[in-house]
């Protein structure tokens, strides 16, 4: 295991994202918070929404989203299964609802289940014939006018593949559909505007490129939809005025509020503003650039190994992640462990390894590293 003052062997931000001061900056903001929450007076809540705003509106600055359109939520399944139940009952009745089948499968299990509750068909589009991703056109080619609701996941999880979101919105909203984007595995890397092209919602969590904590899920609803919208666990924090507590006039928030429900849940989102505020201050083109720069070395080192690459070669077609194919999950299993006896932090998933390259990855490391994987290999 890498030591807490050496992280150059890190390539796991598709899972836990780092950044210089990580540790401390997360101890600081925890100790202010216990300090906060502990002290004999009255500004314990002062003190906690006010990072929890703080924690919402550096995400709002992330993907560009207008005030009043993105609070928090635990995951992203549990911020999609919010948006769902909200919808009119109607909306989905009879329609289909349409994922692709290298969506983050969390969400599959969620819509899977939600189907015959919901009255609706969960349509799942295959893997192009001979790829190991879903193609914009074979996501258009399964997307009719009954399609009610379509999720796209900018950048997966099992082949880093980046979806050209344009054309799918377009052909959605010629559909009449309502179109939601994933952005959990490109925030904070691959740039991403909720107005460009303008989507009806966006689910992210916190973690992996933003370097945040768990827990500090995000939905955003754009702002002409979220009137529509009467979600199912609303509380007194749902009002316009959480104090109003004449029980026969409860009335939703006008804006995305009235999904805050009962008491909200603010330590993960306390725990993530340092993280949230380091990326507001980073060249976000420079963090970019360095990531395709070491992707560049990995894909050359596979390519000498004979090892496929299992993510498009283009870096405009992927994202921060590089994927290699082993020849099996036994293979890619050992292979994990020989590398992290050598210091180097990389997972597998079946036969495919995993390699994400951040701020924190020495680049030499690359170098390093596929040495030890020829020599694993050799063994």
């Amino acid at each position: 295991m890498l030591s807490n003052t050496n992280h150059g062997g890190y390539f796991l931000y598709h899972s836990i994202g780092m950044y210089p001061g990580k540790e401390a900056d997360l101890a600081s903001a925890l100790t202010e918070y216990a300090a906060a929450w502990s002290a004999p007076d009255d500004g314990q809540w002062g003190y906690v929404l006010g990072r929890r705003q703080e924690f919402i509106d550096l995400w709002r600055q992330e993907i560009n989203a207008p005030e009043g359109t993105l609070t928090t939520c635990e995951s992203v399944t549990d911020g999609l299964h919010r948006l769902i139940r909200a919808l009119p009952e109607e909306m989905l009745r009879g329609k289909r609802v349409l994922v692709a089948a290298d969506c983050f499968p969390s969400l599959h299990f969620l819509l899977a289940g939600l189907a015959p509750k919901l009255g609706f068909t969960l349509h799942t589009v295959p893997l192009s014939e001979g790829k190991a991703w879903v193609e914009v056109e074979d996501f258009i080619a399964h997307w009719g006018r009954d399609v009610a609701l379509a999720l796209v996941t900018l950048v997966t999880s099992t082949a880093s593949a980046r979806v050209d979101l344009a054309p799918l919105v377009a052909h959605g909203r010629e559909m009449g559909s309502l179109v939601g984007v994933d952005i959990t595995q490109a925030a904070g890397l691959i740039p991403f505007d909720t107005q460009a092209p303008r989507v009806d919602f966006v689910l992210s969590s916190s973690l992996k490129w933003m370097c945040g904590t768990s827990g500090a899920g995000i939905l955003y609803i754009d702002n002409t939809l979220i009137p529509s919208l009467s979600p199912e666990g609303r509380g007194w924090f749902s009002q316009d005025n959480p104090f109003s507590w004449d029980l026969d006039a409860f009335e939703y928030a006008p804006d995305i509020r009235r999904f805050d429900g009962g008491t909200p849940s603010a330590l993960a989102a306390v725990a993530s503003v340092p993280a949230l505020k380091w990326h507001a201050g980073q060249d976000r083109a420079k963090l970019l650039k360095r990531n395709r720069q070491m992707v560049a070395r990995i894909i050359s080192r596979a390519d000498a190994l004979d090892v496929p690459i299992h993510s498009p070669r283009d870096p405009d077609a992927r994202g921060g992640t590089v994927i290699l194919r082993l020849s099996s999950a036994s293979e890619a299993e050992m292979m994990v462990k020989a590398l992290g006896v050598e210091g180097y932090s990389v997972d597998f998933r079946g036969p495919l390894l995993r390699l994400s390259p951040g701020i924190v990855t020495n680049p030499d490391a690359i170098e390093d590293l596929f040495d030890a994987m020829s020599a694993a290999l050799r063994r």
